[in-house]
């Protein structure tokens, strides 16, 4: 549940700290008094988008801090896993809002987070519900997610899913191969010419590089002969007799003093090297005397490449590519039939499995439709429709959905012998708000969310009903921890905390406190709210908290 909600500089709250316990949690107070913050400060909690205007006047920044203890942390440890957070500690959760002029920061567990992280954690801490957010209760596939929910059809729902997008896929396949029009004779044979053009080059792999380098050679074979002669006549005629010369005057020296052996050896030592390289250099010569047949081959294979890599390219794998996608499409076409028949085959199976699974949502459904409806129609009593119809209706589909073999609709009927309708169809806000309600009741066992806040849901009931609606909120408070704000006595006296929120001016500003009213401070406040003073009005009081 929600432990601890921290409000720093938010609206009117200038610093706020409000411990909660468990069951019905009652939040009342004068209007404008500031009960809206509240409800503001736990939406920034779930990644509502924040207004720089939420900042109270006079301050840079504000701050909201929830700590939620969870006893089974690992649907939320998941998440954090996955977006790289740490895991809670002691199941405990903390996230924290820092609103500020110039920029916003949010964290879970001390690490920075995103605001979709706080959405996607969110949905598994609050279900947040004011005037107006029972429409959410009018969409079908809202009503199909309850009565799944209600009859602990999650696996059925989610093996659904899987093979409902293995389906989906497999159509649309076979769709967009059979919307593929026939290849014309004209273009197969221009397949076939491309293919027989690409394959009969015999392209090797790494051959590009190769041949490049034959052909620089093959086609400068002139010049390259005429510098190495000359490179051959460099060292024959110049370099060659003076290192000869060298050599039989070191040898004459060392001759008359041995001392200078060394340098013989390495004149020695060189002449061999110069006489290594000039044979080098010639056979280098002899190499370049290139068959001009041999040379129009080199010519003639580089010209073939450079003319596929113009078609087909830029690069000769290019070319190879395109033969293999020519090469695909001739056989598609050639055997279209039996390639749509493969893909037809492929989506039947696909769809059988689907209908298979869909079959077993829909034995779910069909037994527990009637078990849900009789529970919401025995709320519905508790809370002042004494002759109300409400019943699941299951409208079996023609073909699968993307939920089902069938669509739902929750049918009310608050007045008896009138037909019943559809309840997009009943104009009362009040009258959808307690079927909300009465619905959650029904749902509270299966509904893992923590904690639940109304805010002026009982808006438009009074007496009696104002009541029924505070202990149905009560029930629903002996298996989650729930928040109501509420203008009505008959509300409040049933919860297990009563807060009081009051707005004070001092020194010019206005400011908003919440504080926890017991004994006679809540007789008070129960006074307040039944509309006046008196000993009339305090025993009443009296009686709605007994």
């Amino acid at each position: 549940m929600l432990n601890l909600l921290k409000i720093r500089n938010l609206a009117l709250v200038e610093r706020l700290e409000w411990d909660l316990g468990g069951g019905l949690v009652g939040v009342t107070g004068e209007t404008g008094a500031g009960k809206s913050v509240i409800v503001g400060a736990l939406k920034l909690i779930l990644g509502e988008r924040a207004d720089k205007g939420l900042i109270r006047t006079g301050e840079d920044q504000c701050m909201v801090e929830a700590i939620f203890k969870l006893p089974q942390s690992s649907v939320i440890d998941a998440i954090l896993e996955e977006v790289g957070l740490d895991c809670c500690e002691e199941d405990e959760l903390i996230i924290r809002r820092v609103i500020g002029v110039s920029s916003n920061k949010q964290f879970v567990n001390n690490g920075a987070a995103t605001l979709g992280v706080l959405k996607r954690i969110g949905q598994h801490l609050v279900d947040l519900h004011g005037p107006h957010d029972h429409q959410s209760l009018l969409s079908t596939e809202r009503q199909l997610a309850l009565l799944d929910a209600y009859g602990s059809a999650g696996e059925e729902v989610k093996s659904y899913r899987e093979r409902w997008a293995a389906w989906r896929e497999a159509s649309e396949e076979y769709e967009t191969a059979r919307a593929q029009r026939e290849i014309s004779d004209q273009e197969k044979e221009l397949l076939r010419f491309q293919v027989e053009e690409i394959d009969s080059a015999g392209i090797k792999t790494g051959e590009e590089k190769d041949l490049e380098e034959r052909y620089r050679r093959s086609s400068n074979a002139n010049r390259l002969g005429e510098l190495a002669g000359k490179a051959v006549n460099l060292i024959s005629n110049t370099v060659g007799p003076g290192l000869e010369d060298l050599q039989r005057v070191t040898s004459g020296l060392c001759q008359i003093d041995p001392a200078i052996v060394d340098l013989a050896e390495e004149v020695e030592c060189s002449v061999a090297q110069m006489q290594e390289l000039e044979r080098s250099v010639v056979d280098y010569l002899d190499d370049l005397e290139i068959d001009p047949s041999e040379v129009q081959e080199v010519e003639d294979r580089f010209n073939l490449v450079e003319s596929l890599k113009r078609k087909y390219g830029p690069t000769l794998q290019d070319a190879l590519d395109h033969a293999e996608d020519a090469r695909l499409k001739l056989e598609g076409s050639d055997n279209r039939e039996e390639f749509l028949a493969r893909l037809k085959q492929d989506v039947d199976l696909a769809l059988k499995k689907l209908r298979a699974a869909a079959r077993k949502i829909s034995s779910k459904r069909k037994k527990h439709a009637p078990s849900l409806a009789e529970e919401v129609r025995g709320h519905l009593v508790d809370l002042g429709f004494k002759q109300a119809e409400f019943e699941v209706q299951l409208n079996v589909r023609d073909e699968p959905g993307a939920f089902g073999l069938e669509d739902v609709e929750y049918l009310f009927g608050p007045n008896p012998g009138e037909p019943l309708k559809p309840l997009r169809q009943v104009a009362s806000s009040g009258e959808i708000s307690r079927v909300m309600l009465a619905v959650k009741n029904a749902l509270a066992d299966q509904d893992a969310t923590p904690l639940m806040v109304f805010d002026e849901i009982d808006a438009n009931v009074g007496g009696e009903i104002a009541r029924a609606v505070g202990e149905k909120m009560a029930s629903l408070g002996e298996r989650h921890q729930v928040v109501a704000i509420t203008h009505f006595p008959q509300v409040a006296a049933v919860a297990h905390q009563h807060f009081l929120v009051e707005k004070r001016v001092e020194g010019g500003r206005s400011f908003s406190s919440l504080t926890e009213v017991t004994s006679g401070s809540r007789v008070d406040e129960l006074v307040r709210m039944l509309g006046g003073g008196g000993k009339q009005a305090r025993e009443m009081a009296k009686s709605l908290l007994k």
